[in-house]
């Protein structure tokens, strides 16, 4: 089979799964990982993965022109709508995450109202999160929180894109200039030198004054988490995108060749990039082909898919096996995860829909 060939089968696979998916899950939501190689319903729309469900929906819809994941995406705005108007967990920065994909992306496909506003008032939830005067996004918990107070972490950099398109949105400016201030805080602190990552990062609340980078999820504050860098090559790439701004388009590439350089043979990284021999993370490798496909560089992203294909995909009702949540806590250790399986099928779709808009 040539490379054609085997990307349009994996294709075919990925939405078997989701159209199996489409009837058990229903309007429900599966957990962040599988267990057992099988995703287990969760009891209500709660924590920051589960706008990935509708999100591969909307990228289904657009595989195929099919209105059943048309229909079955957009039926999803209800509950999101409903969990920011009662502030159902939602102090948390995984609000770009959560309200781009699930009504952002409706608002866009079919004019839902609904969608639209309930996009905006997430908007304004992450606005509350913008500490002074550092000018960062506070990453997780309550803002009076002294554990948590002045902290953010380098997957903020997807969440973004929420504030940019409420600017555009609204016109008002504000919402964009306090991305572009938080993008410029993590170019300056939490990418390193040699174009490694911090997983988080402390500024002083009172004074703004940049602290100490540390990790949650990596093997050490000093090491670099595979998912966290991905997160910085499509991140420092998106946020570029909105504001032109050339250091970010660099902060991309830096990000880019340092996790390239530390792949293995196989193509597919490591949890932790300063480790070898341990658990791979699929949903590291497929964020990082979004991102390097975005910044052209097209021969890597396709070695990297090729790779996921080969070695990675599920025999469950996961889309990747192979994933890591949070191996340090031992949560989500070489199973499926739904940020894996969003990113993985927003790849597939990159590659056979030439000129396709993607929903960031």
């Amino acid at each position: 089979m040539t490379a054609i060939d085997v990307t349009a089968a994996a294709v075919t696979a990925a939405l078997s799964i989701i159209d199996e998916n489409l009837v058990e899950f229903g309007d429900r939501y599966p957990g962040d990982t599988t267990v057992g190689d099988r995703y287990v319903l969760r009891p209500a729309n709660t924590g920051w993965t589960t706008s990935f469900w509708p999100g591969m929906l909307w990228l289904a819809h657009d595989l195929t022109g099919d209105e059943r994941y048309l229909k079955a995406a957009g039926g999803h705005v209800r509950s999101f709508a409903a969990r920011v108007a009662n502030g159902s967990d939602v102090d948390t920065h995984d609000l770009g995450f959560l309200y781009t994909l699930s009504c952002v992306t409706a608002y866009r496909r079919t004019g839902n109202e609904e969608a639209k506003r309930a996009a905006l008032a997430a908007a304004d939830h992450l606005m509350s999160r913008v500490l002074e005067p550092a000018g960062i996004i506070q990453a997780w918990g309550d803002l009076r929180d002294p554990a948590q107070r002045g902290r953010t972490i380098i997957d903020s950099l997807m969440n973004t894109p929420l504030l940019f398109w409420a600017a555009r949105e609204t016109g008002e400016q504000r919402y964009a200039a306090a991305a572009r201030r938080h993008t410029a805080q993590l170019r300056d602190h939490i990418l390193r030198p040699d174009g490694s990552t911090f997983h988080t990062f402390y500024w002083d609340p009172a004074t703004g004054a940049p602290l100490r980078g540390e990790t949650e999820q990596g093997h050490a504050d000093d090491s670099c988490w595979a998912r966290g860098q991905a997160w910085g090559i499509y991140g420092f790439l998106l946020n570029h995108r909105y504001t032109g701004d050339p250091s970010f388009l660099d902060a991309a590439r830096r990000c880019a060749d340092y996790f390239l350089a530390h792949l293995p043979p196989d193509n597919v990284p490591f949890w932790d990039l300063s480790l070898t021999g341990v658990e791979r993370d699929s949903s590291a490798a497929a964020i990082a082909v979004c991102g390097l496909a975005a910044l052209g560089e097209d021969d890597a992203a396709t070695r990297i898919l090729g790779s996921l294909i080969d070695d990675c995909t599920s025999t469950g009702n996961a889309l990747l096996r192979h994933g890591v949540y949070d191996k340090p806590k031992g949560i989500g250790v070489d199973e499926g995860t739904l940020w894996g399986d969003y990113f993985y099928l927003e790849a597939l779709t990159r590659v056979t829909r030439p000129g396709w808009t993607h929903p960031w």
